[in-house]
């Protein structure tokens, strides 16, 4: 009886994700629908003035123009809501801004990162009490530093393990949130493809290198396995809100030097919560070691030679891609062509952790797997909610004064908003979440099946995702880099 009772106190128990808001501001509709409804109403009012009946015949082509941009959907969105994206691609390829030339001759500024686009404004910080490498973005006034974790298979450990990991790792977000300092946490989960130097090394250690039959054998085996195999990394990026820990920055001096002792302290406390979530901390990374991540992400097939190496390409000032080229739904690198996946709806459904195993353990495919939290502080969550909830009741009410019917989709979001609110008040914290995985393949076909093999696999994880279009350059560096950079 004993061990039923423990069974039954240590059993998973699922979990839901919240909707995601698809609420237009009036009865539905959005900002761009609103507009184009807008112009097509004033048209037919100024005509019926100014010409009568006539008029409104003559003008059909502007308000009809303007009713079917507002109604009609192409791939999931009003034609309306395309109009921002494809003016911003047309003015972006007017301007020559889809490609991305490294000037070779003329050497970039000293503390600078070699990156495209608007990544090109980040600065580099070397911390001289932590070691590790911190990046400045002076725009969005951030200031980031990444840390290595390893960890156990989730899925091998017990029901009890497992409790036990979700819920530590849900005071590590929750500490995020009482914070108020931190302006992002990026958890990146990447596939590398593996030198074969980890086998070595462990054969060199532990292996009899006899010259016998056997381990002839094994040797042979650990040469040509080595290349072929995958290996998973992981890291979390820290992002410092400069604005929010203006005061405490002023406190320890300001300047750099300021805000990097306030992320130290942001940097300490979360290396507490990841050891008492039985996380391995790896240490912050270097700029040696961050530079590794960014050559790799862009050069990928330098990996394996840079690894055997490891004097050679370890510099933040090249390690930025020589060459990008972007596409509609593509992105070209140096050696590799990159697609950007948005995880647009998370389960709707009840789930267990771990539900993300089919995309994460996708074998023979190289993507990394993003997950941004934006932390929001109790006081500002709390008004956020009860913003949401006087809205969603005041849209019930217009619907049923003209008459409208109620759907379950609407009913099912006040249900998740009555559910973050007694969170709240049980002393949890309210992350906004956005999931992104960038696929990497070295042709163009096989990119195409890559892709739909994770589509497949996001299914299978009760996920639905879309691949972006007309913002891969700016998605990749959100979804490949761990530099807390959002799309």
């Amino acid at each position: 009886m004993d061990s039923d009772q423990n069974r039954v106190e240590y059993q998973l128990a699922p979990e839901q994700f919240s909707r995601l808001t698809k609420r237009g501001i009036l009865l539905g509709l959005s900002v761009p629908q609103l507009v184009a409804l807008s112009i097509g109403t004033l048209t037919i009012v100024a005509a019926l003035y100014t010409a009568g009946g006539a008029g409104v015949l003559w003008s059909s082509p502007v308000w009809g123009t303007a009713v079917v941009i507002a109604g009609i959907p192409l791939s999931g969105r009003k034609i309306v809501e395309w109009v921002p994206i494809v003016s911003r691609w047309t003015w972006r390829a007017a301007h020559e801004q889809l490609t991305y030339r490294r000037r070779i001759i003329r050497p970039r500024p000293v503390g600078t990162l070699s990156l495209p686009g608007d990544a090109a404004a980040l600065r580099e910080w070397d911390d001289p009490e932590s070691g590790a490498v911190m990046i400045h973005d002076p725009h969005a006034r951030t200031l980031t530093a990444v840390v290595a974790v390893s960890h156990p298979a989730f899925a091998l450990l017990d029901p009890g393990k497992q409790h036990r990991r979700v819920t530590a790792w849900g005071r590590v977000l929750a500490g995020a949130c009482r914070s108020g300092r931190i302006a992002r946490l990026q958890v990146s989960e990447r596939t590398l493809p593996d030198s074969g130097t980890g086998l070595a090394e462990w054969w060199e250690r532990h292996g009899i290198d006899d010259d016998s039959w056997a381990a002839t054998t094994y040797r042979d085996l650990i040469e040509w396995a080595g290349p072929a195999g995958e290996r998973h990394a992981t890291t979390i990026a820290l992002s410092l809100d400069l604005t929010a820990a203006s005061r405490q920055v002023r406190t320890q001096g300001g300047g750099m030097r300021g805000a990097a002792a306030v992320l130290r302290q942001e940097m300490t406390a979360l290396t507490r919560a990841l050891r008492a979530a039985d996380l391995t901390v790896g240490g912050w990374l270097t700029a040696d070691e961050l530079a590794m991540i960014l050559r790799t992400a862009y050069d990928p097939a330098v990996g394996v030679d840079l690894e055997r190496h490891p004097a050679v390409g370890h510099s933040l000032a090249t390690a930025g891609p020589v060459a990008v080229a972007e596409s509609w739904d593509r992105l070209r690198t140096d050696s590799a062509f990159h697609a950007v996946l948005w995880i647009s709806e998370w389960p709707r459904s009840q789930v267990f952790p771990g539900f993300l195993s089919p995309l994460v353990f996708t074998n023979g495919i190289l993507r990394t797997v993003s997950l941004h939290y934006l932390p929001v502080r109790a006081d500002q969550a709390a008004r956020d909610l009860r913003k949401k909830k006087t809205e969603l009741i005041s849209d019930a009410y217009q619907r049923k004064r003209i008459g409208q019917i109620e759907d379950a989709g609407a009913t099912a979001e006040y249900d998740d908003l009555l559910h973050q609110e007694a969170d709240l008040t049980a002393g949890h914290g309210v992350l906004h979440t956005t999931g992104l995985v960038c696929v990497t393949a070295p042709t163009v076909d096989e990119l195409d099946a890559a892709v739909a093999t994770i589509e497949q696999a996001a299914i299978q994880a009760s996920c639905e995702t879309h691949r972006l279009v007309g913002q891969q350059a700016q998605a990749f560096t959100a979804a490949a880099l761990p530099l807390c950079r959002s799309v």
